[in-house]
């Protein structure tokens, strides 16, 4: 009778709370358009500074963060290049574990600082399994600018130089981020809410 109480109450605070409907699933706000903005400008100014009288080559992992790279780069203030790579691990709500390259980088980054986009770093397999891929290249240098970064769930030892927001291990969809492919396309970022 309790638990069936709590869950009313919660299901009348998500119903209160900004939600939308990601295919079977339901998503809440949980960080809204102007703290993300904020935290990407905060990203941008560190990059400056860190980067200041060097060319670095921004290295954007499709899809998830193409938004966050667009939002970024318009803050760096530096001369920079951008190309974009794509690598799959994730198939509905969790990752898979295995790591498939769908399209390789198209540029030249020997000697070349390197500053890979991503849009969630929470296992770090994927990105341990690109670090190795641009070592190869022979690059400068390779720094990991993350949108959001799930500690709790780091399988591997990751030197994650940029970090806009660290989150709870919860299922997230916008800003770039999906669930099967839907959802990207919002200014706030919903994190699922599990009714079951």
């Amino acid at each position: 009778m309790i638990n069936r109480r709590i869950f009313i109450i919660f299901a009348k605070i998500y119903t209160l709370m900004e939600t939308i409907q990601v295919k079977d699933k339901r998503f809440a706000v949980s960080i809204p358009e102007e703290k993300i903005k904020a935290e990407v400008k905060r990203v941008a100014e560190e990059i400056n500074r860190d980067y200041e009288g060097k060319e670095p080559v921004f290295l954007a992992v499709l899809n998830g963060s193409f938004i966050f790279a667009a939002d970024l780069l318009r803050e760096v203030t530096l001369p920079c290049e951008i190309s974009f790579v794509r690598l799959a691990s994730y198939q509905g709500v969790s990752t898979t574990g295995e790591i498939r390259e769908i399209m390789g980088l198209n540029m030249d980054i020997t000697g070349r600082p390197v500053i890979i986009v991503e849009d969630i770093v929470d296992t770090g397999l994927t990105m341990a399994h690109m670090l190795d891929t641009l070592k190869k290249h022979n690059p400068a240098s390779i720094d990991i600018c993350t949108l959001l970064l799930k500690p709790g769930k780091l399988q591997v030892n990751l030197d994650v130089r940029y970090c806009a927001m660290r989150i709870p291990n919860d299922f997230i969809v916008g800003y770039g981020l999906d669930y099967d492919g839907f959802g990207r396309n919002t200014k706030d970022i919903y994190t699922l809410i599990n009714m079951e």
